[in-house]
């Protein structure tokens, strides 16, 4: 399937494949349909997490070795977990980054406007490290938005912008990658669902990185993230179960922070917050969620695993196929599919 290389001029554009599960049926529609797919009663739940700009370029060392450091993961202590690359930038595909120079504990990091000292290397790879900057509060944020860039990949035409990758309904930055499942949601199509008597409820997940080029951090991605699910979230959730209505997810960090939630309250959803390794895949029985409307997934990732969850294998097999020979367009600027 091709990706899509730019976002798009207009969301509406976008293609969406309604996958009945039940009845097997294959439907090739629009974002536009969206409303009429859903029934009065159903909870639409979006991940609110504004998207920062994580990718930071740099050097290190007493020679200035060039580098690209991708923020992971805020800890509450205050430092961030990051993945470090050597020379290169976005338009190199991650796995032919070339690694950085060995990494020493206390090693200093130049980045733009910021610097951070190397506290710790994590497992499983010599590439995921722990950093602290030197700077902190409302002074290390503005120079975070002065420096950095948004992570993109090598398959995109141009470099991205920050309003690139926020959705409509953006709101803390958390995430280090989007949301993009919501990407297509304009306040025109929310208001849609709305009037269709759709309810339409948030929570917030720290979405982390996709892929680092690292085969080892990869297969272990996606690492610890943290999430908010507030109580209105809740009382929707159990509106529309105590209706027999769905609890559709757009996207997959909805599912893994709706799940995690119900799983620390022993199987029933109550607002919280906390951080999550939950892996979602073949044989998980959701407590929460219902459906799902994620982006077109290459088969390998893990996306795709959890993806599984809420269909069989074989029936997403063939979607992806008819998807793919339909033409529509894979990764995060691209179409979506409908699982219910």
């Amino acid at each position: 399937m091709n990706p899509a290389r730019a976002p798009r001029a207009h969301h509406s554009a976008t293609r969406l494949l309604h996958l009945a599960v039940q009845s097997g049926r294959i439907e090739h529609r629009s974002i536009a349909d969206l409303p009429e797919l859903l029934l009065p009663g159903d909870l639409l739940v979006v991940n609110d997490a504004a998207t920062l700009p994580a990718s930071l370029q740099g050097s290190m060392g007493p020679e200035d070795a060039p580098i690209e450091l991708r923020l992971l993961a805020l800890d509450v202590d205050g430092s961030w977990r990051a993945v470090l690359f050597g020379p290169g930038d976005w338009t190199t595909p991650t796995e032919r980054r070339p690694p950085p120079a060995e990494v020493l504990i206390g090693a200093q990091l130049r980045l733009g406007e910021l610097s951070a000292r190397v506290e710790a290397v994590l497992p499983p790879s010599p590439r995921l490290l722990r950093v602290r900057f030197a700077s902190e509060g409302a002074a290390f944020w503005s120079a975070l938005y002065r420096s950095g860039r948004p992570v993109q990949y090598a398959y995109l035409a141009r470099p991205l912008e920050l309003w690139d990758v926020q959705t409509t309904y953006a709101a803390r930055p958390w995430a280090v990658e989007a949301p993009s499942a919501g990407f297509p949601l304009s306040a025109s199509l929310l208001g849609a669902l709305r009037a269709r008597g759709v309810a339409i409820a948030s929570i917030t997940h720290a979405a982390g990185l996709s892929a680092s080029g690292d085969e080892a951090l990869d297969v272990a991605l996606p690492l610890e993230e943290r999430f908010e699910v507030p109580e209105r979230t809740v009382e929707l959730a159990h509106a529309a179960q105590a209706a027999a209505r769905r609890v559709v997810a757009v996207g997959t960090t909805v599912v893994r922070a709706l799940e995690a939630c119900a799983l620390q309250a022993n199987g029933a959803l109550e607002a919280g917050a906390g951080t999550t390794t939950l892996k979602v895949g073949p044989g998980y029985r959701c407590r929460v969620v219902t459906g799902l409307l994620t982006g077109m997934h290459d088969p390998s990732a893990s996306h795709y695993s959890l993806l599984a969850a809420f269909a069989p294998r074989p029936l997403l097999d063939l979607a992806r196929a008819q998807a793919e020979a339909e033409g529509y367009l894979e990764h995060e600027f691209g179409d979506l599919c409908l699982i219910l």
